[in-house]
């Protein structure tokens, strides 16, 4: 693909109903220390695009790689496809689970500006995904990342200035702010734990596939600089729009109880509807939506090629040659599966999006993350160093996440992708690959 789509398709994909969602609602909780959700990834993406982007692309042209489990593969000779195995399996558990949250993202949408149950909503923004990613393969669906980027990006810049002009400007925004909770237009009024675990959600990119297979899709490796200035960018300007409009949904409403059904998360959708006309509320709706449908339908395909791929194709069929149409198909009914798997989930999920999207992003990158990074720029990682990784990882957010004192304490995605990264040194140290790929 081109630079400006992988650019584009890479940031996009990453962001979600979580950041038009649940950091604008953290913004209007919280205040300015909502930044610190941010700045994380802003800054991790960008090292990504000029120093992990390079690496991966050219090890996947060279030795044809397809999906990350490939990469894994065929970098530590996995003859016996475990490192294939395994990897599936956590894709399946977190990417489902991220792309419930997705439908979760929709249903509040349809409850907060039609009135409908966030239930029948959810149904609704599943069955509209599931048709438009079942018509569509890799290309098609980054290109419309693009599109689905700009409409974000136009509802993040306008409602924010619509609304700073409508209350006169910007000293009466602040002047309020300062009225409601001088804590407000803080930095630094939170813990600062929660600083820091908020910072440490940049360490959930180098984890997260839908976002990896971009920079091995790009057709230049040249322009990983201009991608990399370029989706930056992207990245700091929606973010800012989101803060914005949680900082200026508390001064339009002061108390969470005017919100519909009390919840932060839907300020973007009351927003709009309080400051615009239905046509341009139409619009800011379809931004939303395109947040949740450039996550959600690349997580589903990125999902879907690795079971096919990774586990039909190269594990239960390794030795033949299967036909296209065939493949194609399988993928498609895999889709539906991983598809009424998430609906199942986001019926019962009742979390917040923001953290529920949080856990989802630091399985993944606390998982393939550091067992990623030690890949490309470690050459003695090992086979059995990735497995301890991997597990380690996994384990590791599940236990954390579950465990209150420890839960409260911080992110669960800093301590596990740490203990990961140590576990795959440690092993990789105790007993060296013999026929890995550098």
């Amino acid at each position: 693909m081109n630079r400006f789509v992988v650019a584009l398709s890479a940031v996009v994909s990453g962001r979600s109903a979580w950041l038009l969602l649940g950091v604008s609602g953290l913004a209007y909780l919280k205040g300015l220390t909502a930044i610190w959700a941010v700045i994380g990834y802003i800054t991790v993406e960008f090292f990504l695009f000029l120093y992990y982007a390079p690496r991966i692309r050219k090890f996947s042209e060279t030795h044809d790689c397809i999906t990350i489990p490939d990469f894994f593969a065929i970098r530590f000779n996995d003859s016996n496809n475990t490192l294939r195995i395994l990897i599936v399996t956590i894709f399946i558990i977190f990417m489902v689970t991220y792309i419930a949250a997705q439908f979760v993202g929709g249903g509040k949408t349809f409850m907060a500006n039609f009135g409908i149950s966030k239930d029948t909503g959810l149904l609704i923004t599943a069955g509209i995904i599931l048709v438009y990613t079942l018509l569509g393969g890799f290309l098609a669906v980054s290109l419309t990342d693009v599109f689905q980027g700009i409409f974000m990006i136009i509802a993040l810049v306008a409602l924010p200035l619509i609304g700073i002009v409508h209350k006169g400007g910007l000293n009466t925004i602040i002047y309020e702010l300062n009225n409601i909770d001088r804590n407000l237009l803080s930095l630094f009024s939170q813990p600062a734990v929660l600083i820091y675990g908020l910072i440490g959600i940049g360490l959930g990119s180098p984890g997260n596939p839908h976002i990896l297979v971009r920079y091995m899709s790009i057709k230049d490796p040249s322009q990983f600089k201009w991608t990399a200035v370029v989706g930056t960018i992207w990245n700091i300007i929606m973010a800012a729009g989101a803060i914005l409009v949680g900082l200026l949904g508390r001064v339009y409403f002061h108390n969470l109880s005017l919100l519909p059904g009390g919840d932060e998360e839907n300020i973007f959708v009351h927003l709009s509807n309080h400051l615009l006309n239905p046509f341009l509320v139409g619009l800011i709706l379809a931004s939303i939506f395109a947040a949740i449908m450039s996550t959600a339908d690349s997580q589903l395909l990125v999902a879907a090629s690795s079971i096919v791929r990774d586990l039909y194709e190269k594990v239960l069929y390794k030795n033949s040659k299967l036909a296209d149409k065939k493949l194609i198909l399988l993928s498609r009914i895999v889709v539906f599966i991983l598809v009424i798997l998430a609906v199942f989930l986001s019926v019962i999920i009742e979390d917040q999006i923001l953290w529920f999207v949080l856990f989802a992003w630091a399985g993944l990158g606390a998982a393939i993350g550091p067992t990623s990074i030690l890949s490309l720029f470690w050459k003695k990682t090992t086979k059995t160093g990735v497995i301890a990784g991997l597990i380690t990882g996994t384990i590791s957010v599940f236990i954390w996440k579950n465990i209150p004192a420890l839960n409260n304490l911080i992110y669960e995605l800093i301590p596990s992708f740490f203990l990961a990264l140590i576990a795959t040194i440690i092993f990789s140290s105790i007993r060296f690959g013999k026929h890995e790929k550098g």
